[in-house]
């Protein structure tokens, strides 16, 4: 079971080169080293939320709810 979580995190954690690839090609031509990275980061949080997703590691409106509701107090 162990192994199996830690094949999950490092399938989380990276970003595969294919994906890479794609993503490089709708670049412009010129980028900053800076939006380089932050397009990179934000892909990576988008293919975590999808493995998440597909997991069922997702909150329901109402458990979404009840937290906001502590975030406000």
């Amino acid at each position: 079971m162990v192994n199996c979580l830690e094949n999950l995190q490092k399938k989380m954690d990276m970003l595969t080169k294919t994906k890479i690839k794609e993503v490089i090609e709708n670049f412009p031509e010129e980028i900053s080293i800076d939006d380089f990275i932050d397009k990179l980061v934000l892909i990576e949080k988008a293919e975590r939320g999808n493995i998440q997703s597909e997991n069922g590691e997702v909150f329901s409106e109402e458990e979404l709810e009840k937290e906001m509701e502590k975030w406000f107090k």
